[in-house]
């Protein structure tokens, strides 16, 4: 039972790629994407779609984007909870307003 009680728990997350047309243009940001990840946060979350959209062997046969690179955006939608938006920067993803989505 303690065992069950440390564990982080996992929950699906309602995940949506955000992409420019070409790369590195700062507007004009489209869906080309959305799924269902599993993980215990965002963090957790964010990585698997990195790690999925980065290997040539993994990306889905219906993705029409490019590699998840610098200036992509993802939005998790948790339902009542809020929606939340997430840009990849040279730090790593940092949380942006929606409005960056055009």
């Amino acid at each position: 039972m303690l065992k069950e009680l440390t564990r982080n728990k996992k929950k699906n997350y309602d995940v949506t790629i955000f992409q420019t047309p070409e790369f590195r243009q700062s507007k004009g940001y489209q869906q080309v994407y959305r799924l269902m990840i599993q993980g215990s946060d965002h963090v957790n979350c964010m990585d698997s779609v990195f790690a999925k959209f980065n290997v040539p062997d993994l990306i889905p046969a219906d993705f029409k984007g490019r590699f998840i690179s610098t200036g992509d955006i993802l939005s998790i939608d948790e339902g009542r909870k809020g929606h939340y938006y997430y840009q990849l920067r040279p730090g790593g993803w940092k949380e942006i307003n929606r409005v960056h989505i055009r």
